[in-house]
């Protein structure tokens, strides 16, 4: 298997098993290249990528730019904000607006769910899905997937805790289909009015007793509370939210040694963790925003047909 059978990446339940394991063992290549004193390879020269974000991003959005130069690859940005978008251009004319640019890959982030879905199935160019409403954000849970797989060498076992507002997290969802695919058993935690009972659908545990939890858990992926998304009050406080469910350091000295704790960005530092649960050796938060680069690249280049990678950029 040399690349991904399919145009686009919009969900992770489409990935079959091997497809996953296929974009996070190039991964490894395409990190190596950090390494070197070229980090450029020319495997997407005269190919287009287009960035076109309808929701503000910073990590994502500069982990996709980084990886299509590191690629090699043209860069468009489009700026919704200050694009037609703004005098009422539909979706439909940006899609022909894209096709008589003639961009190869098209990196969409939209508020609305599917809408990626619906740019895919009216445009020749490869669309990767960068976050879609509630809906599903997978190469964020790649990511996450390949930073576990890095520092444990397989997820079949672990039981893996995804703590916050689950609720308006698109991150979770995807999260969720990976981690399960790969065989972790994963639990669910956080005020009842963010973990919804319907998630049981997913094959998950739930729990309202984060302290509970704590001491069972091989990884805890901390999420934030998405205040830009939510409607109305969700919890009493701030303060009520992080006495029950937030990682503090007092929470993380009854963790497993070995426990590893991510996040997927931007934190609100000591709301949803602490600063010493957050920059401790178990924190891998960093180390998850270098890899989604090489994660990237390696979708980049698997849905262009892909080849073996022994050597590259040698």
């Amino acid at each position: 298997m040399t690349g991904l059978n399919r145009k686009d990446l919009l969900d992770i339940q489409d990935l079959s098993l091997d497809e996953i394991n296929l974009i996070c063992n190039n991964a490894r290549y395409f990190k190596d290249l950090f390494t070197r004193s070229v980090k450029t390879v020319p495997v997407l020269r005269g190919k287009t990528v287009c960035c076109l974000f309808y929701e503000p991003s910073t990590r994502t959005k500069l982990s996709f730019e980084l990886a299509a130069k590191r690629l090699s690859a043209d860069l468009i940005n489009i700026a919704v904000s200050t694009s037609s978008v703004v005098k009422g251009e539909s979706l439909i004319d940006t899609v022909h607006t894209l096709e008589a640019m003639k961009a190869d890959y098209i990196v969409m982030r939209h508020a609305v769910s599917l809408a990626p879905h619906f740019l895919s199935k009216n445009i020749g160019a490869s669309v990767i899905n960068a976050g879609d409403g509630f809906h599903a954000h997978p190469t964020q849970a790649m990511l996450d997937a390949y930073s576990i797989l890095e520092k444990r060498g397989s997820l079949a076992g672990l039981h893996i805790g995804i703590v916050g507002d689950i609720k308006h997290s698109r991150v979770a969802r995807s999260d969720i289909e990976v981690f399960n695919k790969l065989g972790a058993k994963v639990t669910l935690c956080g005020p009842p009015t963010l973990v919804p009972d319907e998630f049981r659908q997913y094959g998950v545990d739930i729990t309202y007793d984060l302290d509970g939890l704590i001491g069972k858990l091989d990884v805890i992926n901390m999420l934030r509370i998405q205040k830009e998304r939510q409607k109305g009050s969700h919890f009493p406080s701030i303060r009520e939210y992080h006495r029950q469910f937030a990682l503090t350091n007092e929470r993380l000295r009854r963790c497993k040694p070995d426990i590893i704790v991510m996040h997927p960005g931007p934190i609100n530092r000591g709301i949803e963790i602490d600063d010493g649960a957050a920059n401790s050796a178990n924190a891998i938060i960093e180390e998850q925003v270098t890899n989604g680069v090489a994660v990237r690249m390696s979708i980049f280049y698997l849905l262009a047909g892909g080849a073996p990678l022994e050597g590259i950029g040698e």
